[in-house]
């Protein structure tokens, strides 16, 4: 009977592997593949303020939880694109930890995708503004959406980002579980709803929220959106998605697997 998911283990080795890969990607091919994996991440935070500037005064709650189902699109896209997103990637530190890619690789990508990210974000909020579609509602969305993103102590920014990531490599740990199309759309699907619905901070997403205010004519300085916000929050994403989560599962599926073999002897 053909495998309908893979196991913990093997997903841990697949992590391993696709981290291998992903560290001797070329830099142009690096930043290509993050910068439409930020387009698409912008696509699921557009469809999130849609739904929400139509139901917000209506019912904040099923605005909450239909704008919510909407924004996994984004992280489905980059998945099944083969496209490179920051906070999936710092699941590359079990490749680290397994002595399969140096540091400095890790970093190199990670820099390499987070401009990328930055890029594409960026570009599409940018687009979006210049496409007449912000209309007041969309506005007055977007621009609450931010202010209470900058509002966030540095603390509170760094928990959420925490939260936020441990959600979301878990999508993409559940996505390279499933070995169907089906499978791997519920699995991202679940995990990216809540921490959309619980309101957790998402540095890739925030690229695209808060240069969309900016352009929509929000006041605040960019070096405001960096400190208040993308730094605290990316700080958070890698310490639940390069530190709390690969650490567990290496330590669990595939640090026992690199131990010796000790044969007990009979005297």
């Amino acid at each position: 009977m053909e495998k309908r998911f893979l196991s913990p283990v093997e997903v841990s080795k697949f992590i391993i592997s696709t981290s291998e890969v992903r560290a001797n990607l070329t830099t142009l091919n690096s930043i290509l593949l993050a910068i439409m994996a930020g387009i698409y991440i912008g696509f699921g935070g557009f469809g999130y303020i849609l739904i929400g500037q139509t139901l917000g005064k209506i019912d904040i709650g099923l605005m909450k939880f239909l704008g919510a189902s909407v924004f996994p699109v984004g992280l489905m896209l980059v998945v099944f694109t083969g496209s490179e997103l920051f906070t999936g990637d710092t699941l590359m530190t079990m490749a680290v930890m397994d002595k399969k890619i140096s540091l400095l690789q890790m970093f190199r990508t990670w820099i390499l995708v987070y401009l990328g990210n930055l890029i594409g974000s960026v570009l599409l909020a940018f687009t979006i503004n210049k496409s007449g579609m912000i209309t007041e509602p969309v506005k007055e969305l977007i621009f609450n959406i931010t202010n209470a993103k900058l509002s966030l102590s540095f603390g509170t920014a760094v928990i959420r980002g925490i939260l936020c990531n441990i959600l979301v490599v878990l999508g993409v740990w559940l996505a390279l579980a499933g070995q169907d199309v089906a499978s791997k759309i519920w699995g991202i699907w679940f995990p990216i709803m809540l921490f959309v619905l619980a309101g957790f901070e998402h540095s890739v997403a925030n690229m695209f929220f808060l240069p969309l205010a900016k352009f929509a004519g929000l006041e605040f300085s960019w070096l405001s959106m960096w400190t208040n916000n993308i730094i605290p929050v990316t700080i958070g994403n890698i310490i639940s998605g390069g530190i709390i989560v690969p650490l567990v599962y290496y330590l669990a599926h595939i640090k026992p697997l690199r131990e010796p073999v000790v044969e007990s002897t009979n005297k």
